[in-house]
């Protein structure tokens, strides 16, 4: 790899910048507290961030951007909007090597063969399909272009949906098969590679035109490198249907499970698949190692007395007899209990996005500390995800802090997987 050269990323569905900081890196004067160095030649030179709907006060990710990487550095507004003025010749957008995302998950069920113009729809969601006409666009200007993608998302994607298990995935691969593309897949909990927090997410990496070998991409490539791991020796082979449509109608039609296993590579449109057990052997974060003093929480993040009946209620398990008020038909309502207090001493649970706001929840988190229970101040909540401590503090109030951490990613995560890229493929 030259050292000269440079990898221009377009990243979309940006957030705050957890792709671009787990890639590019990040270094502040006076702050030694956090100093992540790049993970490769990477260059963020496009970016486009826009939370329905579209109000300005629900842009608060995309004004944290700004107030990091400048105030022109991501596209504030409906990336499908943006896609129609490019093709229609109103605005511009630069040519990229690599494009980033984390997606929402949603349906991606398809309309029509890709025979038929316009034929790619989802019923309720045009989110990923927004990737694929962004990597279409990206391939009609130059061959050479969006060679890379790196996306991310929940791990039920591999299973979804209920009636159909492994449909959405096999959509998606398809989709990028269509492109050119082959693709790896890992399962990656981040507490399980060292970081604060038990967070599992399905990261997606896909290059165009690369010559891989199945079984030694599988336990070889990028994920591999980035992730060691034990393969179970479930292997798992199947093809994926040249067209979505297909895809969307007969895969795993009936199936009680999905054919993916939690590591995976696609090459051609064949599949190899297994599932992993991690392996590592590095240092390991907890939840006490992100906590503020306590002389910075606000006394607003303490659970009263009178509260408290409500949140062990609230966390604690259930076995109770219910009606439905619309119906009136009875049952038993059962639920395990969550974890009350959370425990210090372990990476935490997974950040959501309603982890903002003082009323009491089963999935806010609670700690106790110097005998008081209290919730996690957004502070904190930057750091679970691997962000700078204060990366949300941009004026933004303290629920949309927690909002954008329950829906960003673990920015060493991303950076792991840079680097290993840097290593192999680059």
């Amino acid at each position: 790899m030259s050292s000269e050269r440079c990898v221009t990323i377009a990243e979309l569905f940006a957030g705050v910048g957890g792709f671009r900081l787990g890639l590019e890196g990040y270094h502040e004067e006076g702050r030694p507290d956090f100093d992540l160095s790049p993970s490769g030649p990477f260059k963020t030179v496009w970016a486009n961030q826009w939370e329905p709907p579209g109000t300005a006060s629900r842009q608060f990710a995309a004004d944290c951007y700004k107030s990091h990487f400048g105030v022109d550095s991501v596209v504030n507004r409906d990336i499908n909007e943006v896609l129609n003025d490019f093709e229609e010749g109103r605005v511009d957008i630069p040519q990229v090597s690599m494009v980033v995302g984390g997606f929402p998950c949603q349906d991606y069920s398809v309309a029509r063969p890709l025979s038929q113009a316009g034929g790619i729809e989802g019923r309720k969601g045009v989110l990923w399909w927004d990737i694929y006409r962004f990597l279409k666009i990206q391939i009609s200007m130059s061959e050479a272009n969006a060679r890379y993608c790196l996306f991310e998302n929940v791990d039920r994607l591999l299973k979804s949906p209920a009636p159909q298990r492994g449909r959405d995935f096999a959509i998606i691969l398809s989709c990028l098969a269509d492109l050119g593309y082959s693709v790896e897949w890992r399962v990656v909990n981040s507490a399980e590679y060292g970081f604060s927090q038990r967070r599992k997410r399905v990261y997606i990496y896909a290059e165009r035109n690369a010559s891989w070998e199945l079984e030694d991409r599988i336990i070889g490539g990028v994920m591999a490198t980035a992730f060691p791991a034990d393969e179970k020796g479930d292997w798992r082979t199947l093809k994926i249907p040249a067209d979505p449509y297909d895809a969307s109608q007969g895969f795993n039609k009936g199936g009680s499970k999905s054919p993916f296993g939690d590591a995976g590579v696609m090459v051609d449109n064949e599949v190899l698949s297994c599932s992993v057990a991690e392996r590592y052997e590095g240092s390991r974060k907890i939840l006490r190692d992100v906590l503020v003093p306590e002389f910075e929480v606000p006394e607003s993040f303490y659970v009263s007395q009178d509260a408290l009946p409500r949140w062990e209620y609230l966390k604690g398990a259930k076995h109770e007899p219910r009606t439905n008020k619309k119906t009136g038909f009875t049952y038993v309502y059962s639920e395990g209990s969550m974890a009350w207090p959370d425990s210090l001493d372990k990476p935490s649970r997974t950040i959501l996005t309603g982890e903002g706001g003082s009323s009491a929840s089963r999935f806010k988190h609670v700690i106790e500390v110097d005998g008081r229970y209290r919730r996690l101040v957004p502070d904190e909540l930057d750091q679970l995800q691997g962000f700078p401590k204060g990366w949300t503090n941009t004026g933004m109030s303290d629920n949309n802090r927690a909002f954008c951490m329950g829906n960003a990613l673990v920015v060493g995560v991303v950076h792991r997987i840079g680097e290993a890229i840097s290593e192999l493929d680059l």
